[in-house]
C-alpha cells in the first residue's frame, strides 16, 4: 500500500527530554507465537522526562493486562533515531506501532515507512491534520493547555497590568502549540516581556530564570512548559528574592500537585500519562479489531488544578 500525500501541519503535544537508546521486549513471545492470542506491538517513546518514563509505564502495564505482546524504544529526542526505531520496529513485524513523536514534521516520513511495509501507527499526543493516514490518536489539546493557564492568570490579575515571562520546551510543534494558546488567551492587560526555550531541561531553565529576572525585576507571573522545568525557574526566582511571581505551568505529577498545595507553584494543567498510554494501547487494540465502539480520535481529560481543586487531579502515573 503506497503512502498518500499528507500536510505536514500538525497539532501536537510532547514534553521532551534526553535519553540513550532502549530496545527492549516487554513480553516473552514473538509475533509468531504471539501472547495468550494477543497482539504485538512496538512503542517508539520521544525521551525520558517524567511524562516518558510514566507513559512507559501504562504502556507496558496496559500491553500486559491486554495480553499483548509489547516492544518499546526511546527516540533520544531526535528525529533520525526515532526512524531508526520506526525500522527496528518494523523488522520485528509488529501489528502496529505507538508513537510518541520527537517532532511532528518527523512524522511524514515515520508514517510513510510504516504504511509502506503495511504497519499501522498509532499515536500519543498529537494528532496530525490528515488522519487518513494513522490507526489513530490519543490527543493532549496543547493550546487548550496554554489557554486554560493563560485564563488562571487574567483571573487572578483581575485587570490590573501585569508583566508575564515564558520559558518554553524546545523549540517546535510542541511548545509552540503551549506558548501559542498561552499568549493567544492572555488578556490585554497583560504583556508578554520575556519568552525564552528552556529545552525542557531543568538546568537550561534554571539558567533562562535567572536571566530573565535580572531583566525584569518587576515580574508578575511566569509561565513554564512542564513541571520539572518549574520548580527550577522557582528555585532561581526565589534565590533572586522574587518569591511573589507566581508561576503556571503544565503535567499533573504527584510533585507538581504537592507544589499546588504549598503555594510552590500557583496552577498547573493536568494531563495524565496513566491516561494516555492506557488510552494508547486500549484503542490500538480494539481499532486492529475493527471495534466499532472504539473512537478514532480520544481526546485526554484536562484539569486545571489550583490550590482550590487538589482533589480533581488525575493519576499521573502508574502505581
Amino acid at each position: 500500500m503506497k503512502p498518500t500525500p499528507r500536510s505536514r501541519r500538525a497539532t501536537a503535544a510532547s514534553l521532551l527530554g534526553t535519553v540513550v537508546l532502549v530496545l527492549a521486549g516487554c513480553g516473552t513471545a514473538d509475533k509468531s507465537s504471539g501472547s495468550a492470542g494477543g497482539a504485538t506491538l512496538g512503542f517508539v517513546n520521544g525521551a525520558n522526562t517524567h511524562f516518558h518514563q510514566c507513559l512507559l509505564k501504562s504502556v507496558e502495564q496496559t500491553a500486559k493486562a491486554q495480553k499483548a505482546t509489547l516492544f518499546s524504544a526511546n527516540s533520544k529526542q531526535d528525529a533520525a533515531t526515532e526512524l531508526s526505531n520506526i525500522e527496528d520496529m518494523i523488522a520485528r513485524n509488529v501489528d502496529a506501532l505507538i508513537v510518541q513523536t520527537v517532532n511532528v514534521d518527523a512524522l511524514e516520513g515515520d508514517i510513510a515507512k510504516a504504511r509502506s511495509a503495511g504497519i499501522p501507527i498509532f499515536l500519543t499526543s498529537v494528532a496530525t491534520s490528515d488522519l487518513s493516514n494513522v490507526l489513530g490518536v490519543a490527543k493532549v489539546d496543547l493550546k487548550k493547555v496554554g489557554a486554560l493557564d493563560a485564563g488562571w492568570i487574567a483571573k487572578d490579575a483581575a485587570g490590573k497590568d501585569v508583566k508575564v515571562g515564558i520559558v518554553a520546551g524546545a523549540p517546535g510543534a510542541a511548545s509552540d502549540l503551549l506558548v501559542g494558546g498561552f499568549e493567544a488567551a492572555l488578556p490585554a492587560t497583560a504583556r508578554v516581556v520575556a519568552n525564552q526555550p528552556g529545552m525542557f531541561n531543568p538546568a537550561k531553565a534554571q539558567d533562562v530564570a535567572e536571566n530573565m529576572i535580572q531583566a525584569q525585576p518587576d515580574l508578575d507571573y511566569a509561565f513554564v512548559a512542564n513541571e520539572e522545568m518549574a520548580f527550577a525557574v522557582r528555585k532561581a526566582f526565589d534565590a533572586a528574592g522574587a518569591k511573589d511571581v507566581k508561576i503556571v505551568t503544565a503535567n499533573g505529577t504527584e510533585d507538581g500537585i504537592a507544589a499546588i498545595e504549598s503555594g510552590q507553584l500557583s496552577a498547573t494543567v493536568a494531563n495524565s500519562a496513566m491516561t494516555i498510554g492506557e488510552t494508547a494501547v486500549k484503542n490500538t487494540i480494539g481499532l486492529l479489531g475493527k471495534d466499532q465502539g472504539v473512537d478514532k480520535i480520544a481526546n485526554i481529560p484536562l484539569v486545571l488544578v489550583t490550590k482550590d481543586n487538589v482533589s480533581d487531579a488525575p493519576q499521573y502515573c502508574p502505581k
